[in-house]
C-alpha cells in the first residue's frame, strides 16, 4: 500500500522505500533516447526472426561497443546498451539479462550462456532510503558464464575463469591458466 492508507512507518522496519527518489542517478542518455531504446528493443530487436547482424548494428547505433564476430541471440535483455562493451567473437545466449546501469565489459572469446544475469546495479542495504549503488561488471577474455549463473555488481571474472551453472558470483573470480599450459596432475583451486 502507498499513500495515506499505508499508515505510519513501523519502527521495526528499517527500510523506508517511500524516501527513495532516484535523484542523482545518471542513466547516460536522455529520457527520449531511453524510451526509444525500450520501444526498439521490446518490439523487434530481440525477436527470434530478427537477424544477428541487424541486432548488432542496432546495438551499436545505440552506443554499444561490439567487436567482430559477436553473436547476440534473441530474448537478450539489455537495459542500457551505451554501457555495454563486447570484445571479439563473444557469444551472448538466449534469455541473458544484462542490467548495465554501470559499465558491463565483456572480453573477447567469452560465452555468456542462456539465462545468465550480469547485474551492474544494486542498492545500499545499510541506508533506510535504499539508494542505488551501481558498479561495473567485467568479464575477462576466454571466460564462461554458464547456464543461469549470476554475476553481481562490482565483480570481475578473470581471464579463462568459469562461473558455473546456477552459481552466484558475489566476489571476484581469479583468472585461470589454460589447460594446455598446466603441468600434468595440476588442477585449479575451484
Amino acid at each position: 500500500m502507498s499513500g495515506p492508507e499505508a499508515g505510519p512507518r513501523r519502527p521495526d522496519v528499517f527500510r523506508d522505500l517511500a524516501s527513495f527518489d532516484g535523484s542523482g542517478i545518471d542513466r547516460g542518455r536522455s529520457v527520449m533516447v531511453r524510451c526509444l531504446w525500450l520501444a526498439v528493443s521490446g518490439t523487434v530487436l530481440m525477436r527470434w526472426w530478427f537477424p544477428n547482424r541487424a541486432r548488432i548494428a542496432v546495438l551499436r547505433a545505440f552506443g554499444a561497443v561490439i567487436g567482430d564476430g559477436c553473436i547476440v541471440r534473441h530474448r537478450v535483455r539489455i537495459e542500457l546498451p551505451w554501457f555495454l562493451e563486447l570484445g571479439d567473437h563473444t557469444w551472448v545466449g538466449e534469455g541473458v539479462w544484462i542490467i548495465d546501469k554501470a559499465p558491463v565489459r565483456i572480453g573477447s572469446h567469452v560465452c555468456i550462456s542462456q539465462g545468465a544475469v550480469l547485474c551492474a546495479a544494486s542498492h545500499d542495504p545499510r541506508r533506510p532510503d535504499f539508494p542505488e549503488v551501481d558498479r561495473p561488471v567485467t568479464i575477462g577474455d576466454g571466460a564462461w558464464v554458464a547456464l543461469g549463473a549470476t554475476v553481481l555488481s562490482g565483480v570481475t571474472v578473470g581471464t579463462n575463469a568459469v562461473v558455473r551453472a546456477g552459481e552466484v558470483a558475489a566476489r571476484d573470480i581469479p583468472a585461470v591458466r589454460p589447460a594446455a599450459t598446466r603441468m600434468k596432475g595440476e588442477d585449479d583451486d575451484r
